[in-house]
């Protein structure tokens, strides 16, 4: 059952490109607004995008950091924007396909945008501390049955995408977890790379450099397929031997409904090309992003499965807002 998850105890970028604070830019300046803090991975995304759209266009382009309530301040201010094109949402799912399940939001995730172009997803990951007695991800789910309960994963936040994750695997592994929530990925990884907790689901992006740094494995990722800057990890899967386990935190371009269509096909063909330029993979190989390239309609197709997932997941495990 996905409730055998237990609730416990409780991100530099591309120089040059301006961040704006409360004044919104000019009408011939794009805004990419981010509902996340600078210097993470979706901040430098955004600060990719901006510089080769500069490059490519005659546009102008800030991106405007909004951080808070899981991303609903940003997608919000979108929301309410005046669609003329010149302002759109860097989105991913915590605030367009897993808010809605669970609270009341003052826009429509569903009526209140259009999708322009899909760029990336981050698949998620079970990571263990370099030392960690779990060499794979058999030996989390024989260690979890024999004691349940009592091994705990840390999260990004409660009903975050790595929660939900979690919750995933429990329920498809027939094990009993315990969730630990941080806010945010950074005091999570600080937590299991000091051993207080053995496991952490998080994304790719986050868990790389302290790979890299042998601070850190991962047992397992979250993907179809293996990525390829964690050769050799299996895919959850391959291990369970079941499909329907992936868990990819996308990225696109939304911009207000009613933007012209004009307007959204400019945006996307400009967005698609530099998503497929090889330094643009290169970028995104040091992110831990997969190169995920996609018109609007890719976008939404993507949107409408996390949504149902997620809210299939969020139901059946009884998650509720804390």
């Amino acid at each position: 059952m996905l409730r055998k998850i237990i609730c416990g105890i409780a991100m530099a970028g591309v120089s040059g490109i301006a961040l704006v604070g409360a004044t919104a830019a000019s009408a011939d300046t794009l805004r990419i607004v981010v509902p996340f803090s600078p210097g993470g991975a979706q901040d430098t995304l955004a600060r990719w995008y901006a510089q080769h759209l500069e490059e490519r266009t005659d546009m102008s382009v800030v991106v405007d950091n909004r951080p808070g309530a899981g991303g609903s301040l940003a997608a919000d201010e979108v929301a309410q924007a005046d669609p003329d094109g010149w302002t759109i949402l860097q989105a991913s799912g915590g605030a367009i396909t897993i808010a809605p399940h669970l609270r009341e939001l003052p826009y429509d995730p569903q009526n209140d945008f259009v999708q322009i172009a899909m760029i990336a997803d981050t698949p998620m990951t079970l990571a263990v501390r370099a030392d960690s007695p779990f060499e794979t991800l058999d030996d989390v789910i024989e260690a979890a049955r024999e004691q349940p309960g009592e091994y705990a994963f840390a999260s990004t936040g409660h009903t975050s995408v790595s929660h939900l994750t979690g919750t995933l695997l429990a329920e498809a592994a027939d094990i009993e977890l315990l969730h630990v929530p941080y806010q945010g990925a950074a005091p999570g990884l600080s937590d299991l790379l000091g051993g207080i907790v053995p496991l952490m689901v998080t994304s790719a992006a986050s868990i790389d450099p302290m790979v890299a740094a042998g601070e850190a494995r991962v047992l397992a990722v979250f993907s179809p397929i293996e990525l390829p800057n964690l050769e050799g990890v299996p895919t959850v899967e391959e291990v369970l031997g079941t499909d329907g386990l992936n868990s990819p935190v996308w990225t696109g371009y939304l911009a207000p409904a009613g933007t012209p269509q004009e307007r959204i096909d400019e945006l996307s063909a400009a967005i698609q090309e530099i998503c497929e330029l090889p330094e643009t993979r290169d970028r995104y190989m040091s992110l831990g992003a997969a190169q995920t390239c996609g018109d609007a309609a890719a976008l939404a197709e993507t949107m409408a499965v996390d949504f149902e997932r997620w809210g299939e997941i969020i139901q059946a495990a009884g998650i509720e807002p804390e």
